[in-house]
């Protein structure tokens, strides 16, 4: 049995299920122009990760970073996997808009720049909370 968490979906996050139906409807919205004519995707991107596509683009890169945003994303979506994230769709393909993100999630994900999004752990939040309450109800 494997210890590891599930892996996080980039999908499943604020606004990302949205924008990527726009990308399969219209196939421009997933190239990298679609910035400067669709907002949404850098307002979305800022919510997640604090920093839009650009402002990644403009980060400099630590001595030894290997490039691993500008691969192919097929071979991205192994890297993401290992390092805890899912970026494919429901038909494990990876999303058209990943271009969109792909730096952000890579810079936060290392501690460069930008943040993770939040997400709650329920074994550490409210539910084990509710155990410990119900356990030290029944003791009474």
């Amino acid at each position: 049995m494997s210890s590891r968490p599930p892996l996080r979906r980039l999908i499943e996050l604020p606004g990302v299920a949205d924008l990527e139906f726009r990308a399969v409807m219209k196939r421009e919205f997933a190239e990298p122009e679609a910035r400067a004519e669709f907002p949404e995707l850098d307002e979305v991107s800022r919510a997640l990760f604090g920093l839009t596509a650009d402002e990644a683009e403009a980060v400099a890169r630590p001595a030894g970073w290997d490039g691993i945003e500008t691969q192919a994303p097929a071979k991205q979506v192994f890297a993401f996997e290992d390092a805890g994230w899912d970026v494919t769709d429901d038909k494990r393909r990876p999303l058209r808009i990943l271009g969109h993100f792909n730096q952000q999630l890579w810079l936060a994900l290392r501690g460069v720049a930008g943040e993770l999004p939040f997400a709650a752990d329920a074994e550490e939040g409210w539910v084990a909370k509710l155990e410990a309450d119900a356990k030290r109800f029944i003791k009474r």
